[in-house]
């Protein structure tokens, strides 16, 4: 019996578009390690992918051809709300289900694969869905989280929960404070949750993880030795992160694809990618803040006067206010649309990584989300950091101040000037810093290829966990 018929892997994520990605990218890397993976989520995922029904049951070879058992398998379990209850407006009831009804339907579904003779052999959960680990150990089941976003952030959350009091008040944001493997950080640099004006409910998931880490033998990050090396090293001796990244796909990474399929929360707009090939090579700006984020008016009308200011070709990427987590977000004026035409190609989706890698894309303004972040070194694109809440703050700071692959905009009251985002555009394509920046984000990209390669660093560290877990 080879090892694809012994060795079943659960893989538990929240239905979010930046959380199953991940997730969905280290599933297929462990089926090239011949590890079938089932991916459970929610039956919300459906209902939230634009109600399409393309959302597959099982994933294909590259040569099309559905393999006898599934290598990758998606289950749907309940989280114990109607499908059309608003889980952003109101995500402290989401979650609340979530912990109590999903619990309960999610430890069915492992009932049923055991009562059908199938057992799993480990369980990776999401890091904001604490309850897993529990159920985990219900089973007797090893338990591992990947940690989805950087791992100083997971560093930074480990320090600040487990000895809070090691923290400054943090109400001063240009107070500093050193930790292990970082370079210095300010109090607005610091990930949202843990500064004293947030009550966001995730702030409570992410206490509640670091405290029950002793029920998690393995915390997988979705980063490289190679990119945040001394903090990695931090960790060793308290409770090590083991990086096996970046969880980007195969065609990123300059491989083919072995296994096809997504799950799309919604429809990308490939035309976007048409448009490109009719640019010069490295002349668009592209702009996009993620399928959760939502810009102001002011926001959004300052980023508009400043492309348009800077007279380069932009593509921008702008959700529907009904698909962002705060319905409250700003709209592009007719006038700017049509004195722009041409030049500009507004889509409300888009295929991020196709575009990251296609040679007219200059640089990338980010709200700097870790998986965009991630795809933007490996594709070796120039980073413009305008980031909002939870760990977008840290990550711009590592953007800037340690990958040294972009610059920040410096923002008053949260919002940046039409000024000063022109500056940025031409700072990083013009400036007199702009070659060292495209040479640093060049030399990463290979770092993040060798780091995947077989034998590199994060290939060696996901075969070392695939050995203990079979051991277990």
């Amino acid at each position: 019996m080879g090892v694809e018929d012994q060795v079943h892997v659960l893989v538990v994520t929240m239905a979010w578009q930046g959380h199953i990605n991940p997730m969905l990218k280290l599933a297929k890397r462990l089926v090239s390690k011949g590890v079938h993976v089932t991916i459970a989520t929610t039956e919300g995922t459906r209902y939230l992918a634009t109600q399409k029904p393309n959302i597959p049951t099982s994933f294909t070879t590259a040569e099309n051809t559905t393999v006898r058992t599934p290598q990758i398998s998606l289950e749907f379990f309940s989280d114990g709300l109607d499908l059309e209850f608003d889980r952003l407006k109101y995500f402290d009831s989401y979650i609340e289900s979530l912990e109590t009804i999903g619990y309960i339907n999610l430890s069915n579904l492992i009932q049923d694969f055991t009562n059908d003779g199938k057992k799993f052999s480990c369980i990776i959960s999401n890091p904001f869905m604490p309850w897993v680990p529990k159920i985990a150990t219900k089973y007797g089941i090893p338990c591992a989280v990947l940690w989805i976003q950087a791992c100083t952030v997971y560093s930074i959350y480990y320090h600040y929960f487990k000895n809070p009091n090691s923290f400054p008040t943090m109400i001063d944001p240009h107070e500093f404070i050193e930790l292990p493997g970082m370079p210095k950080l300010q109090v607005k640099d610091l990930p949202s949750f843990i500064l004293p004006s947030c009550s966001h409910p995730i702030r409570k998931l992410v206490s509640s993880f670091i405290q029950n880490l002793d029920e998690i033998k393995w915390v997988l990050g979705n980063s490289f030795d190679e990119l945040e090396e001394e903090v990695i090293k931090s960790m060793a001796s308290l409770h090590p992160i083991c990086p096996i990244g970046p969880l980007v796909s195969s065609s990123l990474l300059g491989q083919e694809e072995s296994i096809n399929g997504s799950v799309d929360m919604w429809i990308p707009e490939d035309s976007c990618i048409e448009w490109l090939d009719k640019k010069p090579p490295s002349s668009v700006v592209y702009i996009s803040f993620g399928s959760v984020a939502s810009f102001s008016q002011k926001q959004i009308d300052n980023i508009a006067m400043g492309l348009k200011n800077s007279n380069r070709p932009f593509l921008w990427v702008i959700k529907p206010q009904e698909k962002c987590l705060e319905n409250t977000g700003g709209e592009l004026s007719y006038d700017f649309l049509k004195e722009t035409e041409g030049r500009g190609l507004v889509v409300a989706w888009c295929p991020q990584e196709k575009v990251l890698m296609h040679q007219a894309v200059a640089c990338f303004i980010t709200h700097c989300g870790w998986n965009s972040t991630l795809e933007t070194m490996v594709a070796g694109v120039p980073v413009i950091a305008y980031p909002d809440w939870t760990d977008q703050p840290t990550v711009a700071k590592l953007v800037t101040s340690m990958f040294n692959v972009g610059v920040r905009l410096e923002v008053e009251n949260g919002v940046a000037s039409s000024e000063e985002i022109e500056r940025c555009i031409m700072e990083v394509t013009d400036g007199p810093e702009a070659a060292k920046i495209q040479k640093r984000a060049l030399e990463l990209k290979e770092a993040a290829k060798k780091a995947v390669a077989d034998g590199g660093s994060s290939d060696a560290n996901i075969d070392q966990f695939i050995r203990e877990f079979i051991e277990k």
